[in-house]
């Protein structure tokens, strides 16, 4: 299943960020496969969409970046998804 990560910072967290992404590059955690990632110009805030099995993968993610960043995390559809969903809905109201 695929997942819309949002992440927003303080800029006093600004040096702890840069440095653990530096470290690590940002890397997703075991189970967790990362699809794309954007970060504002001149801010901490970004998305990421990634591809996960369950929640463990998130949760270490969310908990590896909570201290410095606040993370939202919501399950996410593609157009094919969300038009076959629509659709089926559509045919049950009939």
């Amino acid at each position: 299943m695929k997942f819309i990560v949002q992440w927003n910072g303080q800029p006093s967290a600004e040096q702890s960020v840069i440095e653990r992404f530096m470290k690590t590059g940002g890397k997703a955690p075991e189970g967790v496969t990362l699809l794309g990632r954007w970060h504002a110009a001149g801010g901490l805030h970004g998305v990421a969409i990634v591809e996960a099995d369950d929640t463990r993968g998130l949760s270490a993610m969310a908990l590896e970046w909570g201290d410095l960043l606040s993370l939202s995390v919501s399950p996410a559809m593609t157009d094919e998804e969300l038009g076959a969903a629509l659709a089926a809905h559509q045919a049950a109201r009939k």
